[in-house]
Parts: structure tokens; C-alpha cells; sequence
């Protein structure tokens, strides 16, 4: 499968205002990516307390329940790593992805002795674990990834979610735009039919897959970035992964900052795109867009007044884009460009 290529209004600040005395409390709903909801948690606690009628109440769910509750209107915002398809996006016109912010994925294992070691991985190495053709940490693939490096002669665990999950959208798209037998054979998406792997194991949610391969040497699976304390804790190792360049990689400010400035220009104005495995020898392979799936039709004047504020507070750089919120879930904030198309967005919810 191909990765998908394809002015800013400001603020109201009188919307709340005009609303009458007296006028009910709102409690907007959200649901979703496990990635973004530590965020959402710190979010919803720093808006309540600023604004003390409206309420953001978050579940943790994964993204693909995020996307379909929001798109069936069980609740206002659906917290998704991964945009809606292309046919998603034609039959419900009426849904809008908005970026929030920007994060990351890694790529996490559990060796024996030797988690402290940034191991060298790759998209094809990858793509072989999870379809089963190899099968051994000492395998020659990997080995030559990493010269020097003293690998053990044991069978590998591949650990996969088990929910309908963006953090699987973007490591299988890693997987499908690096090598091409994976785009014949799984593809991508919040759901696919992983290969069947004799010893393979299944994790709910960022949280599950994190203690699942802390529960399981010789295994290796992908966790979300916002994760990360939880990954140090769990003492994990953190692969190196390789990108279009060559260039083997960690995740930081830096590498994800250049990975999503290489694609940030291409972002059409219904702003779904994928970020995985962008151009650019810093660029960080594994990053996406974190997205509120909103629709653009809401009950009444209020609940739409609700929804327009939270976002556009989350997505300023003096509201929920700030350092203060995104660092400690070691998210980076929207570029002035991409700030701008979310607003257009968030300025249709009527």
C-alpha cells in the first residue's frame, strides 16, 4: 500500500461568554489511543481547573475504538494515532482528524543481559520477525545488523496488540513502506492478519504490551512513546532503527522533529497523512500525527462552543502544545502551518 499524499482563524474568545447565565455544565467525552491518553489526562486536568464548566472525561480504549465511537456519535472526541481510510473518509464526510500534536513509537525488547545495548533493527528485520521467517535473535539478519554484537541462540517472541490499535497502524505501515513482501502479504492498518507464529503473544493496550515484554525474555514488541518512563522502569532496551538513509536511530526531540518536518508540507487540508518512515538522514522512522476524530455536526450550540475551545486550547502554544504538557509524554508540538490547518478544522464544528 502507498503512503497517502496527497488560513487560520482565530480564536473566539467571546464564545463562551455569550452563553447564558447559568447555562449547563458540559462534560465532553473522549475515548481512545492509549498513546495519547496520558496526555489527555494531564490536558484534562489543567483545562477543568482553567475552565470550570466543562469537564473532559477520557478512556483509554484504543484507537480503533476511538475512531468508530466517534464516528457512530457515542462520543465527542475519538483520540486516535491513526487517520480514517480513504473509504471512511468518503462515506463520513462529516468526520474531521485533527492533529494535536506530534509523537513517536518504539521499538522495545526483552534480552537477557543485554537491554542496556541499543540493538540495530531495521523495517525488513522487522517485517521477518512478525511473519515468521525469522525466527532466532542470532539470525544472520540480525547479526549483520550488528557486527560485534554477542546475540543469543534463542527462538524470538513476538509480542502484537491485541486491541484494534494506532500504535499497530504505524508499525505496520513502518513494516509495509520498508519492504514490500509485507505490503503483498499483511498491509497495514489498526487491525491485520498477522502471520501465525508458534510462541507468539498478545497485549492490550501501551500499558499491556510494556508489561507483557517485561513478563517475557527473548521477546520484542512496539509501544508508543508517551511510554516511555514505563519502558526505563520495565528496563527494556530501545532499538536503533533504521531509516530511508540508512541511518540507525533512537527517538529524540531531535530525530522525530526531522523526521516530521520532511513531511509536514505534503499534509493535505483534511490533514491525513502518514509520517512513517520520512526522508532525511535524521529523520526517526516510526512517528504519526496524534488525531481527535470529531464530528462536525453536534447536538447543540454549546456542546459545539465546548468542543471548538478545548481543541483549539490543545493545540496552542500557550495551552496544551506547551512544553509543560508535551515533554513529560515526549510528544513535540504542531508546526505554525499544521497549527493552522487543525484550526480550520476545529472552526467547522457546528
Amino acid at each position: 500500500m502507498s503512503r497517502r499524499l496527497l488560513a487560520f482563524f482565530p480564536l473566539a474568545l467571546g464564545l463562551l461568554a455569550v452563553q447564558p447565565a447559568g447555562a449547563a455544565d458540559v462534560t465532553l467525552h473522549e475515548t481512545g489511543s492509549t498513546l495519547l491518553y496520558p496526555l489527555f489526562q494531564t490536558w484534562s486536568a489543567a483545562y477543568a481547573a482553567a475552565n470550570p464548566g466543562t469537564t473532559i472525561a477520557s478512556a483509554a480504549t484504543g484507537s480503533g475504538a476511538g475512531l468508530a465511537e466517534a464516528i457512530a456519535g457515542h462520543v465527542q472526541i475519538g483520540a486516535s494515532d491513526a487517520y480514517m481510510s480513504d473509504q471512511q473518509a468518503e462515506s463520513e464526510r462529516w468526520i474531521l482528524n485533527i492533529p494535536l500534536a506530534i509523537s513517536a513509537q518504539t521499538v522495545n525488547y526483552n534480552l537477557p543481559g543485554m537491554n542496556a545495548t541499543p540493538l540495530k533493527l531495521d523495517g525488513p528485520v522487522l517485517a521477518g520477525i512478525y511473519a515468521g521467517t525469522i525466527r532466532n535473535w542470532d539470525a544472520p539478519e540480525i547479526a549483520g545488523l550488528n557486527p560485534g554484537l554477542h546475540l543469543p541462540h534463542h527462538a524470538i517472541i513476538p509480542i502484537r496488540r491485541a486491541d484494534a490499535s494506532g500504535d499497530t497502524f504505524i508499525f505496520t505501515q513502518f513494516l509495509d513502506f520498508s519492504t514490500s513482501s509485507w505490503d503483498e502479504e499483511v498491509g497495514y492498518g489498526t487491525t491485520v492478519p498477522w502471520p501465525a507464529i508458534a510462541g507468539a503473544r498478545t497485549a492490550s493496550g501501551n500499558d499491556g504490551m510494556v508489561k507483557t515484554l517485561a513478563a517475557t525474555p527473548y521477546s520484542v514488541g512496539y509501544v508508543g512513546i508517551s511510554f516511555a518512563d514505563a519502558i526505563a522502569k520495565a528496563k527494556l532496551g530501545v532499538a536503533m532503527l533504521r531509516n530511508q538513509e540508512g541511518q540507525f536511530l533512537l527517538p529524540t526531540t531531535e530525530t522525530v522533529t526531522a523526521g516530521a518536518s520532511e513531511l509536514d508540507p505534503r499534509t493535505p487540508a483534511d490533514e491525513r497523512l502518514s509520517l512513517v518512515f520520512a526522508p532525511g538522514s535524521n529523520s526517526y522512522p516510526l512517528i504519526n500525527y496524534e488525531y481527535a476524530v470529531v464530528s462536525t455536526r453536534q447536538p447543540d450550540a454549546a456542546t459545539a462552543a465546548s468542543i471548538r475551545n478545548f481543541l483549539l486550547w490543545a493545540i496552542s502554544p500557550e495551552g496544551g502544545n506547551a512544553p509543560k504538557y508535551l515533554e513529560s509524554v515526549q510528544f513535540i508540538p504542531l508546526p505554525d502551518f499544521i497549527r493552522a490547518l487543525s484550526e480550520n478544522q476545529i472552526n467547522r464544528i457546528q
